[in-house]
């Protein structure tokens, strides 16, 4: 056979191939593929399908090539075959990069509550294509013999000076690396600065972190790098509530218990401090109402009384979920041993459909090119998520918060419902399929119970009820006082400006007064107390984390 006839069947032969790759790749591994519950595999076929034809059209070419020894290949023509090769894998690499791996991060940050998504990742976005055509670039122009050996050299020199003349930059954004992938932050939680000042954070950058300071209503600019080497107290770690405290002293005469019960009495009343629910609820109509308060501190009363008893609502409903999540983690733990029978996994399915319901979701079967889903959707008033809803839109409802406190309770409770319908939506796909996974449903359930307690919502605890404790004893010429503590809680510090603990212990501080100056007659045969100076209010304030 002449030269032609041998390069026509290397041709031929070569363009089989190919068909017979691109008839595999497209009628057998697609459908394969479409059958998959994520997406990643078919995506990862679409952007490889024609980058692999070609690769692998130009590799067969040049090897049947070489095998045959009466063809002989220009130098240059292999030259221009490598670079080929070199420039379509760059851009599969491009591809795979972008669509794959930076989608499969950003779905991975939604589930984490991580902040990639927002920063790091559209800069290794536009950052890595860049790296992947300039390599790409360099090993084309060394398969042409190209010595770039001096190329480097400059570049190298280059980037020592640049490194030591940008290196504050550079510090910066390495700095905003680090805060971004092991971040002890998130957004919108309250800082407290080593300089004292009380900020929210709005964004962490490449080269500085903006903070929104409430004392000056303004936002603030700080270097990562600065940031970094700071100590930072995270106001809103392990909850975003306030410590507070006050400072009394009340006569000597005075009887210190009922001083004290009056004093925790007058705390929990108030819709704004933390402590048990049902004892708030049986003391919140006995104080804050009388005649000279004011009709703003009597709608303030009106609409906590309100929504706390919407948030109480909340938590019956939380408490009955986690008591339904344990009790399938067991039902999970007794039927995975030796594997699920499909009418084990159909029985832990109706089970895990209450807890559906009782959050406020049912699973809708949908028919859609032949193919049959399951979609998730809100379906009960009385479910939890409609609670939150009910609960969030009381709060809304109180006099004194700003129209930026509106919008942001909104959009914080809206976030979390979303947060909830994505990880009950994921947890449903597990159990429905649970191939490999089912030695580990009851690990997904825990998951899931510790998610609603620790980032959903936290549930009230014991040490954050009000506490009045006698811290000493003071005197003057004519008599002697007891000095007294008293601690407590306060919701949500970021709301108001951050100043909502300074408006709640000035209120505290008042209906205190107003109790002892009106209504502290003679208790145990004490006198009666003439006037206001006869008890000294003096008041501190501290933050706890």
């Amino acid at each position: 056979m002449n030269t032609g006839g041998l390069l026509l069947t290397s041709l031929l032969i070569s363009v089989v191939l190919t068909g017979v790759l691109y008839t595999f790749l497209q009628y057998i591994l697609r459908p394969v593929f479409r059958q998959f519950e994520k997406d990643t595999a078919i995506v990862t076929l679409n952007v490889s399908i024609y980058p692999a034809l070609i690769i692998f059209q130009i590799l067969s070419l040049k090897i049947i090539s070489e095998k045959l020894a009466s063809i002989k290949i220009f130098p240059l023509i292999d030259h221009i075959l490598i670079s080929s090769v070199t420039i379509v894998a760059s851009y599969w690499a491009v591809q795979l990069f972008t669509q794959v791996f930076i989608y499969s991060l950003k779905e991975y940050t939604k589930q984490t509550e991580v902040m990639w998504d927002d920063v790091l990742l559209p800069i290794l976005s536009a950052v890595v294509p860049i790296l992947i055509f300039v390599t790409g670039g360099v090993l084309v122009i060394s398969s042409f013999g190209v010595d770039l050996t001096g190329v480097w050299v400059a570049l190298g020199g280059a980037t020592f000076v640049l490194g030591f003349a940008l290196q504050d930059i550079l510090a910066n954004f390495f700095s905003g690396i680090v805060l971004l992938i092991d971040t002890p932050f998130r957004f919108g939680d309250i800082l407290l600065l080593e300089d004292g000042s009380i900020g929210m954070l709005r964004r962490i950058g490449i080269r500085v972190t903006q903070l929104y300071v409430f004392s000056d209503h303004c936002d603030v600019y700080v270097p990562n790098s600065v940031l970094q080497g700071q100590k930072i107290t995270n106001l809103s770690r392990p909850t975003s509530l306030y410590y507070h405290s006050l400072s009394l002293e009340i006569p000597s005469e005075c009887d210190l218990n009922q001083s004290k019960e009056l004093i925790e009495e007058i705390v929990l009343a108030h819709p704004d401090t933390l402590g048990d629910m049902d004892l708030k609820l049986d003391v919140i109509d006995e104080y804050y109402n009388s005649e000279d308060v004011g009709v703003h501190v009597l709608k303030q009363q009106k609409y906590g009384k309100l929504r706390l008893l919407a948030e109480q609502a909340v938590d019956s409903k939380l408490d009955e979920i986690e008591q339904a999540l344990e009790a399938l983690v067991v039902t999970i733990q007794c039927t995975e041993k030796g594997g699920m029978t499909e009418e084990e996994i159909d029985n832990v399915q109706q089970e895990y459909q209450g807890v559906l319901e009782l959050m406020g979701f049912q699973l809708i079967e949908e028919t859609h090119n032949n193919r049959t889903g399951f979609n998730f959707e809100e379906n009960s008033e009385e479910g939890l998520v409609e609670l939150i809803r009910e609960w969030y839109r009381s709060w809304i409802k109180d006099p004194n918060l700003l129209d930026e406190d509106e919008a942001f309770i909104s959009e914080e409770w809206e976030r979390k419902i979303s947060l909830l319908k994505r990880r009950a939506q994921r947890l449903s796909q597990k159990i429905s399929n649970p191939k490999t996974d089912e030695t580990r449903l009851d690990d997904y359930v825990v998951d899931l119970i510790e998610w609603l307690k620790e980032k959903l919502k936290v549930p009230r605890k014991k040490w954050q009820e009000p506490k009045v404790k006698m811290i000493g004893m003071n005197h003057d010429e004519s008599s002697y006082y007891v000095e007294l503590e008293v601690a407590f809680f306060v919701d949500e510090i970021k709301l108001e400006d951050g100043k909502r603990g300074d408006r709640v212990r000035s209120q505290i501080y008042q209906e205190i007064f107003r109790h002892f100056k009106n209504t502290y007659l003679d208790w145990d045969g004490v006198k009666e107390i003439e006037s206001a100076e006869d008890i000294s209010l003096s008041a501190s304030h501290s933050s706890k984390n």
